[in-house]
């Protein structure tokens, strides 16, 4: 079976993401972590492989370095007809990149001249309206995607986002064109590209939306977007609708050693987190500890392997309010702080696994890209979705479960119901 789809996803919930997006909709989809190379195997008898880096915080040129490599390994070695460039649906960016720098990349290595820009994933609450993207319902900025302690988002309006850190101009594909069909966003790119036009901004409203804007994006070399851009290119394919479908497997029961990190400081996180020390074991981490205390980790690890085996996992957080957490990047600096924490999430990672934990519940992109490798995992086979866009993953080569959550997905009770899917 040739691959359909080569996916480079700018970090590791983004990539579960999309992953999870097309098994619903009926593709066979395998996930490897980090930079592929010559001697990593080339999967067989799949509709599309993703790749997860940890590129969208970094500087610029090693996002770049890593897009690039990813992009000639998935078309040279693993002869992917198309590549698709996966970002948040909530475009999490700074004005110098790393989207626009990576897109730019892609766009000359692959020698194309206009892209789409679709992060839309309407059934998450992430719409695209005259070009300005809206998180249920509320502008991208008044969101709290402003308070996002490594990109925050000050502009909901993507063509001013996009335009500010590559290198081209910005058009916009409506939604009166879109819902005219395919025929007319095709007409319509072709007269953005002739009016030199590098960056298309999509708009959509709903997952149907997106179908028509695949089934262009399925006859381009280069595709870039969100997860609802993906789940739709899949549907397109197999005829099948991604949110009516539980595909996938669970954790088994038996022999579960269980452990919840948040990371995350999004709305919806802080939520969950104080939903789930009002029923489970819960720590919050200190940050001047991480900073400077050596034995953190050593503690933090004793204190998970004190609590109860039969009940809810124990939970390790740094989920904080965005007024705390200006609060902290305020007394110990935003770079410091944040390093910190994960180092000592990454280190807590390494200890328990050696104590025979298996089962890892992630929220946050950069908490989940550094679990992943701290475990040294390189490749996922996607499980069933624990809620939208998040699904149980398991390492083929150990018995490894991840539910990886970007900040903002999954209801209140995430953590818990997460369990609640362990099989007998």
């Amino acid at each position: 079976m040739t691959i359909k789809l080569g996916v480079i996803a700018d970090d590791f919930t983004g990539a579960t993401d999309i992953a999870s997006f097309m098994v619903q909709s009926g593709w066979k989809v395998v996930q490897l972590l980090g930079v592929p190379d010559e001697s990593t195997p080339i999967p067989h008898d799949i509709d599309a492989v993703v790749i997860s880096l940890k590129i969208r915080s970094c500087p610029v040129a090693e996002s770049i370095f890593q897009a690039i490599n990813s992009c000639r390994w998935l078309r040279n070695k693993a002869s992917c007809q198309q590549v698709f460039f996966k970002y948040c649906s909530t475009f999490d960016s700074t004005p110098e990149g790393n989207i626009g720098p990576v897109i730019d990349a892609l766009m000359g290595e692959l020698q194309v001249d206009i892209s789409l820009i679709c992060p839309a994933l309407p059934v998450n609450g992430r719409t695209v309206v005259h070009g300005y993207l809206f998180v249920n319902e509320m502008l991208l900025n008044e969101s709290g995607m402003q308070h996002h302690p490594i990109t925050p988002m000050k502009d909901a309006n993507l063509l001013r986002l996009i335009e500010q850190q590559a290198k081209g101009i910005a058009g916009l594909v409506n939604l009166n064109c879109v819902r005219q069909g395919k025929q007319a966003i095709s007409h319509r790119l072709e007269s953005l590209r002739l009016d030199g036009v590098r960056y298309a901004v999509v708009d959509a409203m709903t997952m149907a939306d997106l179908l028509p804007v695949a089934q262009v994006a399925s006859e381009m070399v280069l595709v870039t977007g969100g997860s609802g851009l993906g789940a739709a290119i899949a549907s397109n394919d197999t005829g099948q609708i991604s949110s009516t479908s539980k595909i996938g497997d669970t954790p088994p029961a038996r022999d579960r050693k269980s452990v919840v990190f948040s990371g995350s400081c999004s709305s919806m996180t802080n939520q969950q987190v104080i939903k789930y020390k009002e029923i489970a074991p819960a720590m919050e981490l200190n940050v001047g500890e991480c900073i400077y205390n050596p034995k953190y980790a050593d503690q933090l690890t004793e204190w998970i392997m004190q609590q109860p085996e039969d009940g809810l996992a124990p939970m390790l957080y740094a989920t904080q309010s965005p007024e705390v957490l200006q609060q902290i990047q305020q007394q110990y600096g935003a770079t410091e702080s944040s390093y910190s924490i994960e180092h000592v999430f990454s280190e807590v990672v390494r200890k328990l696994r050696k104590q025979g934990f298996n089962t890892f519940i992630v929220a946050g992109g950069e908490t989940s890209a550094r679990v992943t490798q701290s475990l040294k995992i390189s490749l996922l086979s996607i499980g069933a979705p624990i809620a939208s866009g998040v699904p149980w993953v398991h390492d083929l080569h150990t018995d490894c479960w991840l539910a990886l959550k970007s900040g903002n997905f999954g209801e209140a009770d995430f953590f818990q119901h997460a369990q609640e899917m362990f099989h007998e």
